[in-house]
């Protein structure tokens, strides 16, 4: 099949291009870096340079694509720590972008890469910008089928607590504790979408997507053991102790806040109810594996 990727040669786009292509299909890796363009062709893949910004070139990018697989990124601007940019308007923006793109090339199966908490349209901090681009897709002409994967927090999300292990000696976060939450690793995705594009299409379907269930507690002895500190404690501080720590970090204060509310969804455990109603069979990469990489990411750091 012809398959066009947004998001480059990410977490998530590196390993499915290389699966995708070890399967025979030609694939077109969409970047917005000329400089990424030799490393796609080594690969066998075709590169593709512009931007998700840019409707028209997607337009053309997209036209004779048997599949296309969306992702949003805020790699073009400052993201996070751009105090002045609306990050959910832009986000918006690109979910128009795509889904006119999506019309004008004609393409009939999309795949997009979704987030747990994105069936809310409340109550999910940051993660409203997942619901809102769900509900921009979905205004697609019937006949287009879409495939929402809905992936739980990402393993690599916890390389953000190399810094308060370094400086704190300790994990901190507004919650914790004994409850077992669901993690995954970006691999674990990447097979779950490259398995989903070769089964069929019909009408729009979700699919959450987990490696491991383990608590709060169990990831500190599992990193800290990892990293040579098996007393490493994940400590619980007050909401807004840690969004002011944030703020101090230099993040944009809507997104600092919408962690703050997507952290206490986590906490609350209300996040989480629609992906235990619709749990999914674990993958293959467990916490301890990722906990190795951990390890070499927190020596480099």
């Amino acid at each position: 099949m012809n398959i066009v990727l947004t998001g480059s040669l990410g977490h998530i786009g590196k390993p499915l291009t290389q699966e995708l292509v070890q399967k025979g299909h030609a694939v077109t890796v969409i970047s917005s870096k000329a400089e990424r363009q030799n490393e796609i062709e080594a690969m066998g893949a075709k590169a593709a340079i512009g931007t998700m910004e840019d409707a028209d070139f997607l337009s053309a990018t997209f036209k004779g694509a048997d599949i296309v697989y969306l992702m949003e990124t805020l790699e073009a601007t400052g993201g996070f720590f751009d105090p002045s940019l609306d990050v959910i308007g832009a986000i918006s923006k690109i979910a128009s972008n795509y889904k006119q793109a999506v019309e004008q090339s004609g393409v009939k199966r999309v795949v997009h890469l979704s987030s747990v908490g994105a069936h809310m349209d409340k109550g999910n901090g940051i993660l409203i910008f997942h619901h809102n681009v769900e509900s921009i897709l979905k205004q697609l002409p019937d006949d287009v089928a879409i495939k929402f994967m809905r992936p739980v927090g990402f393993y690599t999300n916890m390389f953000a607590f190399i810094s308060s292990i370094k400086a704190q000696g300790a994990i901190i976060q507004n919650y914790g504790g004994d409850e077992k939450k669901p993690w995954v690793s970006p691999l674990d995705i990447a097979a779950v979408i490259a398995e989903e594009m070769e089964t069929p299409f019909e009408g729009r379907t979700f699919r959450y997507i987990a490696s491991d269930e383990f608590s709060a507690n169990e990831v500190a002895a599992f990193l800290g053991e990892a990293i040579g500190q098996p007393d490493l404690k994940w400590e619980v501080i007050p909401d807004e102790q840690l969004l002011n720590g944030m703020l101090a970090a230099g993040m944009n204060p809507s997104v600092a806040k919408g962690f703050i509310e997507m952290q206490v969804g986590i906490r609350d455990g209300v996040l989480y109810e629609d992906y235990y109603r619709h749990r999914p069979t674990l993958g293959k990469v467990k916490l301890t594996q990722f906990a190795k990489e951990f390890a070499a990411t927190y020596r480099q750091s």
